[in-house]
């Protein structure tokens, strides 16, 4: 290879690197900046198909990629926050939103590149004060990136058009339309990024052939690379679902016969599409023009299949679920259900997963309060059994979940505030495991109770179940003020909490009552006394993730004002 032919290639690749490295950075930087945004459109997914498909175009014109939000869609079906079928309305709507790249590069704004890496630099490194200010001088400073390493391999394929192999080549390609869909599918799977795929594709085009004023493939042979762009971006689900789920997998197949179905569809019309495509793009020289045709050809072809495709969502769901059957897996019975490690490049959607399984954790321990309950009240030892075996669960997921928030530090685009988030999490995942550990504790003296033969008054029985009952609308409040980030029911078991406390004291001086007028035996007192203890140490648990409620919103409201 001579000197001259290595300087291209190391240009036309260091380019793609630098675009490549932009592009992830520039998603970096997006997310964190919109990480409220995120929310509101995580908040639509679970919607019917047509609010899918615009949350999955939202979604992705926010992430900046197709593969991420795939990805994403994947780790909620898994976890069955989401259906098959809304699944698949929001993978369409991913593919119209990875059109948002292609348009951009189409409008030149890489002429401009050297002003987006200087003023994203000034705000990224010395604005950094204000983290929404760094957090967009990071998207800036990277779109900059991203167009400075496009530019680079536009300068290399001018001479590369040169050559009389490569222009053989490319006429092949433009003469062959599979093996157009061929090299299309195979470079964004190498690359992992249709963007960057179809990125090298205008500027390819847009480069002149050996007769200097001809593309170098012209948008017929263009179309077919296109094609193939939108079927090599399915591996990146494809690799997401291998050791999921069924469902997981379904979704990712069901992604990948969308795109080879509407490749094979179109393909047979592509001078029909360059005929609409030339129509409704500037007209002009096809040097200038055929950039901004690509675009809205790749823009025209998403739109279309899922036009062609939303009314029959229902028909790609039962196909899929018929060629990957249900297969039954063993399941770790005490395992966590909603927690996904595939989705941790993703916070937001991380923290929903976890936020999940955490009110999971804390209704299994409202289900031993009520079997405690059952055990003291009641005698109930089967009930006592129930509540150990529950405890051992709570503790399992205790661990699984403080680990997944754990490595949810690892992810390079957790923001300030996520941080917060998912520290004030761990915190309550403590609290609810207290509440479980309360529990227990309740049924060890439940079946000390029986053991022993103690019995206690009407009234005592009474004040204990008072408190029970009082304690359990704490923690279902507390469980619907943590999974709906409630603030009003937070505020609502801080009054239940000073109503606890009153309580406690209140009982504490009738029983002393009773045993001076001998209704009360002083042998009962120490466990009496105990019960009504850790049922009030339930409580503070309770105030305290309804404080870790409260102290996100206040946090919230803080970074709004900046």
């Amino acid at each position: 290879m001579s000197a001259e032919w290595l300087k291209i290639v190391l240009q036309l690749f260091g380019g793609l690197c630098l675009f490549i490295y932009g592009m992830n950075f520039m998603s970096d930087g997006l997310q964190k900046a919109a990480g409220e945004k995120m929310k509101s459109i995580l908040a639509m997914l679970t919607r019917n198909v047509f609010i899918g498909v615009l949350a999955g175009a939202a979604a992705t014109a926010v992430l900046q990629s197709s593969g991420a939000v795939t990805v994403m869609v994947i780790g909620f079906v898994s976890a069955k926050l989401m259906t098959l079928r809304q699944a698949i309305s929001i993978i369409m709507g991913a593919n119209i939103g990875t059109c948002v790249t292609a348009q951009l590069v189409a409008f030149k704004i890489g002429d401009y590149a050297w002003i987006f890496v200087i003023v994203g630099f000034i705000m990224y490194f010395f604005l950094s004060k204000k983290e929404k200010v760094m957090e967009f001088g990071q998207a800036i400073f990277a779109f900059g990136i991203l167009f400075t390493g496009l530019n680079l391999m536009s300068d290399a394929m001018e001479p590369l058009a040169q050559s009389p192999v490569f222009s053989e080549l490319m006429l092949k390609v433009a003469d062959i339309p599979v093996l157009g869909v061929v090299v299309g599918a195979v470079m964004t799977t190498v690359v992992q990024s249709s963007s960057a795929s179809i990125a090298v594709l205008q500027n390819l085009a847009a480069t002149a052939g050996p007769d200097g004023v001809s593309s170098l493939i012209g948008l017929v042979g263009a179309i077919p690379i296109l094609f193939g762009t939108n079927i090599g971006s399915t591996t990146t689900a494809l690799l997401a679902s291998i050791g999921g789920t069924t469902s997981a997998k379904r979704t990712a197949f069901s992604h990948t016969i969308f795109n080879i179905v509407g490749t094979l569809i179109f393909i047979w019309f592509t001078p029909l599409i360059a005929d609409f495509v030339m129509m409704i793009s500037p007209s002009g020289d096809e040097l200038d023009v055929i950039s901004r045709q690509i675009a809205n050809a790749h823009l025209s072809f998403n739109v279309a299949t899922t036009l062609l495709f939303l009314p029959f969502i229902g028909v790609l769901e039962k196909v899929v679920t018929k060629l990957i059957p249900e297969k039954v897996q063993e399941e770790d019975p005490m395992g966590a259900v909603y927690l996904d490690y595939k989705v941790l490049e993703q916070p937001f959607a991380a923290i929903h997963l976890a936020t999940k399984e955490l009110s999971r954790m804390a209704e299994i321990t409202n289900e031993m309060l009520v079997e405690s309950k059952k055990a003291f009240l009641g005698s109930d030892m089967e009930a006592y059994k129930t509540v150990k075996e529950k405890e051992d669960h709570v503790n399992h997921l205790r661990d699984q979940i403080i680990k997944y928030l754990t490595s949810m530090f690892s992810a390079e685009t957790v923001t300030e505030k996520q941080a917060l988030a998912i520290s004030g999490m761990m915190h309550v995942v403590q609290d609810v495991e207290h509440i479980g550990d309360n529990c227990e504790n309740i049924a060890d003296f439940a079946k000390e109770k029986a053991e022993v033969g103690y019995e206690f008054s009407d009234t005592a029985y009474a004040e204990i179940y008072q408190c029970f009952d009082h304690i359990g609308k704490m923690l279902n409040n507390s469980i619907a003020a943590l999974s709906e980030d409630d603030a009003d029911l937070a505020r609502l078991v801080k009054t239940q909490e000073d109503e606890m406390d009153t309580l406690e004291g209140e009982l504490r001086i009738r029983h002393m009552k009773r045993l001076d007028s001998g209704e009360c035996s002083p042998e009962n007192t120490v466990l009496y006394m105990d019960v009504i203890h850790n049922l009030e140490r339930m409580g503070d648990n309770c105030e305290n993730i309804a404080h870790a409620v409260l102290d996100g919103h206040r946090l919230k409201t803080l970074l709004e004002e900046e």
